[in-house]
This record gives C-alpha cells, structure tokens and sequence, in this order.
C-alpha cells in the first residue's frame, strides 16, 4: 500500500524530470527523448507494472539523475538516518521513562507536576526550531558540538558521539514527552494494585517495588509507544537532518522529491515502511516477554 500510494502520488504531481536532466537549453525534441528513454512517454499503469515487476525480482530501479542504482544510494545513507533514529529513541525512552517514574512515584507532588511540565514542553516544541538553538548554544557560542556533518561510527565513537548529539537529543526531546505521560498513566494503574501493596506490607526494598514489580507490569503500553514513536522518529529525521547537515537517507529523499527523482523516492519509502514492519514485529515478540499471560495464551 506504501509503494502504491508514493507512485501514484508522485506521477501525478507537477512537474517533469526530462527538463531537470535537459536543462535550460534543452529543445522539446531533446526532452521528448529524455522522456522517451526514460520510459515516460508509457500510460501510467504500464510504469506502474514495470516498476512492481522489477520490485519482485529485487531490483528497486535506476536514480534519473545520480546515475547510480536506487538501492546504493539508498542504503549507503541508511546508517546516519538509523543511528541518528537509534540514538534518539534511546534517549528518548530512558528520559521519558525517568520523567514517568519520578511522576508515578511522587504522585500529586511538585516533582509530578514538574515532570508533567518538562513533558508538556518537550512535546511543544518545534524540532527544527529546538535543533537551531541548540546549534548557536553549543556549537556556535560554546563550541562543544560540531554544528553539522557526520562522522561514521566505526571510524571514530567519539567523534560519532558529538556529531550525533545535538541532532539525537532534538529529535528526542518531542517523543520523550510522549513516553513520560505514558509510562506515568501506566505506572499509576500498576501503583495501586493488590500485590504491590502486598510487596510493600512484606518489607520488600523500594526500589525493588518500583523498578521490578511495578515498571516491569507497565512495560507493555510503554513498548506500544516505543513502537509507534519508531516510525514518527524516522520521519523526523528527514528535517534534523536537513537543520544539521547530516548525509541521511531521509536528506537524499527530500533531495529526490525537489528533482523529481521519482526511483530514489520510492524506492526510500519503500525501505523506510519495511524497516517500520519489522520494527512493529519486534515489538509483538516483546510483549511476551514482559507480559507471561501474552506468551502463554494459545
């Protein structure tokens, strides 16, 4: 549905990618054999047959203007925009679920509200907004942060870790809110049942109360969250990475979409949604992990 949904929305709006390859000088004979190489002048359902026939056979198409196949490029990017993904959602789950914990714990307290309110800001604010500050704070005035550019993972941590920080936490800083008001809704519903209120009669440790019995019953909505959260976080790499110069995917899609690079973006989108399902199965094989009633209902 992701694939049919991109071609057809991307075949039907303006624009011509033969005048992007011709360029100014090009005649209309010249674009008219653009067209006719490229396979532009078929009827739509013919492209569309062309484009699902080479699907099956794993071939996901040629780029129009990077004269290289659509699967090279795509996941010679792919790394930055998964680990600035995978960064970000971890940031994003251990703060949110400290914001939640804290909230739970100190129920109606100054420490409730105010981690309600940290939250509500998170959620607030415009990412792209939050990563420019973040870049004239840190990178600029301070200079403790590079402002933009990538710097692989298996060539320098360090240097990954720095380039990777402003735009992660960013990222993060939306969805943490996400997860806190979650992890705090479930951990309140887990606070006052029986058997936590057993545990605590039975001079059981607090923390233990708390991180072993309680957080670990709530694990379940908060894993949902941390599923969907995924799939928001890889479509909002799309801006960071634009606001920090990052090589990613994501960039090489938008990039695609101004040039009318159709093969580049659907064959991105494709490989975007697929990484989407798989991360939405890991997360059904979760559930029966933290919750035994899951793994042994038949």
């Amino acid at each position: 549905m992701v694939t049919l949904a991109t071609f057809l929305i991307m075949w039907l709006v303006p624009g011509d990618i033969s005048a992007e390859i011709g360029g100014i000088d090009a005649t209309p004979e010249d674009l008219a054999a653009i067209r006719e190489r490229l396979g532009l002048d078929r009827p739509l359902w013919e492209r569309a047959m062309l484009w699902y026939g080479n699907l099956f056979r794993g071939d996901l198409g040629y780029s129009y203007l990077l004269n290289r196949s659509v699967a090279d490029a795509v996941l010679e990017r792919l790394p930055v925009t998964l680990s600035l993904a995978a960064l970000s959602l971890t940031m994003a789950t251990l703060l949110g679920m400290l914001l939640g914990v804290i909230a739970a714990v100190r129920h109606n307290t100054w420490a409730d509200q105010g981690a309600m309110v940290t939250a509500l800001i998170g959620l607030s604010i415009p990412d792209f907004w939050f990563g420019i500050v973040l870049i004239i704070l840190f990178g600029v005035h301070l200079g403790w942060f590079p402002t933009g550019g990538f710097v692989p993972l298996n060539e320098d941590f360090f240097g990954w870790a720095r380039s990777m920080a402003l735009p992660a936490f960013t990222l993060a800083i939306t969805q943490m809110g996400v997860i806190a008001r979650m992890t705090r809704s479930s951990m309140l519903d887990v606070l006052n049942q029986d058997y936590i209120r057993t545990a605590r009669a039975k001079g059981m440790r607090r923390h233990t109360v708390i991180f072993r019995h309680a957080l670990g019953n709530s694990m379940v909505p908060i894993v949902t969250v941390v599923g969907v959260i995924t799939g928001v976080l890889l479509s909002g790499a799309v801006v960071i990475e634009i606001v920090f110069s990052l090589p990613g995917a994501g960039r090489l899609i938008v990039g695609a979409i101004q040039r009318r690079d159709f093969p580049i973006i659907q064959g991105g989108l494709l490989i975007t949604a697929c990484i989407f399902v798989v991360v939405n199965i890991i997360v059904d094989i979760l559930y029966g992990l933290f919750d035994p009633r899951v793994r042994d209902d038949r």
